[in-house]
């Protein structure tokens, strides 16, 4: 069993925009996936408000999101949408939905990678409208794992008391 992290203070800032906002991603997304230290696989499932939500969900869902709007959507890849559920699968593990976070966040950097222009548009969108600049994939990004960490903290609180990013 591993000890929580404590707080972990907000990156510098990178040298231009889309490292910026690449890196500011990365720090959420590690805070994400960090609430999930230490804890048993009964307690990453254990739902800590009324809808179910629990922790392994979480991180689940932001998988998908990440695989759906940069692979899927900005990049076009041929990949079937990957499910938004906050519940997950039977046989997923606390690890195999870390890793699955983990590798899905990995291409999609990649994607953010080889972009030069933040403006250009993606290939595909889930709406009848042009598909969104990576520009407004990373900060939409941002803001819903943000809006995830902070469920986080909270379902993490409730389980045992660890505080911090």
């Amino acid at each position: 069993m591993t000890t929580p992290r404590g707080d972990v203070g907000p990156p510098l800032a990178g040298p231009d925009e889309k490292t910026t906002l690449l890196t500011f991603l990365d720090y959420l997304r590690e805070a994400v996936a960090a609430k999930l230290d230490g804890l048993s696989e009964a307690e990453a499932r254990t739902p800590g408000v009324a809808s179910g939500t629990n922790l392994l969900g979480l991180v689940h869902h932001l998988t998908g999101a990440e695989l759906n709007w940069f692979v899927w959507g900005y990049a076009g890849e041929d990949i079937t949408p990957a499910s938004l559920s906050f519940t997950p699968d039977e046989g997923e593990t606390i690890e195999s939905v870390r890793a699955a976070y983990r590798a899905a966040t990995a291409r999609c950097n990649a994607i953010a990678a080889a972009c030069d222009d933040l403006a250009a548009p993606g290939v595909r969108a889930r709406r009848s409208s042009p598909g969104p600049s990576l520009r407004w994939i990373l900060v939409h990004m941002i803001e819903e794992t943000a809006r995830h960490a902070g469920h986080a903290d909270i379902l993490r609180e409730r389980l045992d008391g660890a505080t911090g990013r």
